[in-house]
């Protein structure tokens, strides 16, 4: 005979029980501050120092920009803004140069990732895109995703950053 309560299986309302208890489980599951810096240009093409980036390269770097930080805020991340660091960002110029400062800024503004992206054209038609993930508190890399892009232009930046991060950066991350 099954036991009752209020005439309700047992059975049924344990399962119910468990069920809440591993929802609850993985809603108190921790979610992690990111960081993330606008994506930046390098030129190591043949026209570098003569043809300078232009309103269309800025446009696609902001939209690779704005594609990692859709993707980490469906997969659950929360975006801390870089903002209030725009001063010190500014006197850092290039964060790829600055000796893993992004580390140091994103810690101060409380993220506990930074994000960095670079796309270097090697040609008018040949990109390469990395972005890396470290820890504010040790700037150690956590995730890093490469990709070049081949027989494209700029317009092909924002799918290069999504495609990375799908395949590459947060998957890296969630295996961590």
């Amino acid at each position: 005979m099954m036991a009752r309560t209020n005439g309700v299986p047992a059975c049924f309302l344990m399962s119910l029980a468990l069920l809440a208890a591993v929802q609850g489980a993985a809603a108190v599951e921790p979610v992690k501050d990111i960081v993330v810096f606008d994506f930046e240009m390098m030129d190591s093409s043949a026209a570098s120092g003569i043809i300078p980036q232009d309103e269309h390269d800025a446009r696609y770097l902001a939209e690779s920009t704005q594609v990692a930080k859709n993707h980490l805020l469906a997969t659950g991340y929360k975006i801390v803004d870089a903002k209030p660091a725009a001063a010190e960002i500014s006197k850092a110029g290039e964060l790829r140069r600055c000796n893993g400062c992004e580390a140091a800024i994103a810690s101060k503004l409380g993220g506990e990732l930074a994000m960095t992206g670079i796309v270097n054209r090697i040609s008018r038609t040949e990109f390469e895109m990395l972005i890396k993930v470290v820890d504010a508190e040790t700037g150690t890399p956590v995730s890093v995703g490469y990709t070049g892009l081949r027989m494209g232009a700029n317009y092909a930046w924002p799918r290069g950053a999504k495609w990375l991060m799908e395949k590459r950066v947060v998957a890296n991350l969630t295996n961590k």
